[in-house]
């Protein structure tokens, strides 16, 4: 009988969890299917995902927290970085749409705000530069991807659009639609493209490496006038 009971109570629990979750975490579950290919239908991507279930506790902590309950946001944003290895603070401000591809080793820092549909994959750090209080971590603009390993630094802006190659350091502004790539970070014009802001981390140019083919191009012509 107590067999029975456990189960049923675990059934009904597993039912609410996909109601609720389906209705108020639409967003963040259309743009799993949206950006990731892996992701084949609905139950797999509310039980399997980890960068969904540290949104899901995130959201919990912020609403605790917006109304002054003490030390359980943190608490659960601790549980959240135990289950999934992904660590969002609970003071940070985050739009919806929120992407966190696999996950592990992810840093959100507590002033850090994120806008809208904006993808992370794994060890991406949104962090402090130092011991001040106050703002002192990141802003991100809407549809901003950024890639595996990135470090965002300070109280600085990544504009919208734009894309943050895999391992970058930026500790500087960045303009919209831009792509940083580099430590320390440095724009590259793309062809004078906007970059698509998908999931292509072939395709990211090296500023460095294309000054140095500029500067191949030119002395090429002196040789040959």
């Amino acid at each position: 009988m107590c067999i029975l009971l456990a189960i049923l109570c675990v059934l009904i629990f597993a039912l609410l969890y996909f109601v609720l979750a389906s209705f108020i975490f639409r967003d963040e579950i259309k743009a799993a299917f949206e950006r990731d290919p892996a992701a084949t239908n609905l139950p797999e991507v509310l039980l399997m995902y980890s960068g969904l279930h540290a949104v899901i506790l995130y959201r919990i902590a912020k609403a605790l927290r917006k109304i002054n309950v003490p030390f359980l946001p943190r608490l659960l944003s601790q549980l959240g970085r135990l289950l999934t290895g992904i660590e969002i603070h609970p003071g940070a401000d985050i739009g919806k749409g929120l992407f966190i591809d696999h996950g592990m080793g992810v840093v959100i820092g507590e002033t850090s705000v994120i806008g809208d549909n904006v993808t992370l994959f794994q060890g991406v750090t949104l962090g402090g530069t130092g011991k001040e209080r106050g703002k002192r971590h990141p802003n991100i603009g809407n549809n901003v991807v950024i890639g595996t390993g990135a470090k965002i630094l300070g109280n600085i802006t990544v504009g919208d659009n734009s894309y943050i190659g895999a391992n970058a350091v930026v500790i500087k502004d960045v303009p919209p639609n831009s792509t940083v790539v580099g430590v320390p970070g440095r724009v590259t014009k793309q062809d004078g493209k906007k970059m698509d802001t998908t999931m292509d981390h072939v395709h990211t140019l090296d500023p460095i490496f294309q000054d140095i083919e500029e500067l191949k191009k030119r002395l090429d012509r002196l040789e040959n006038i």
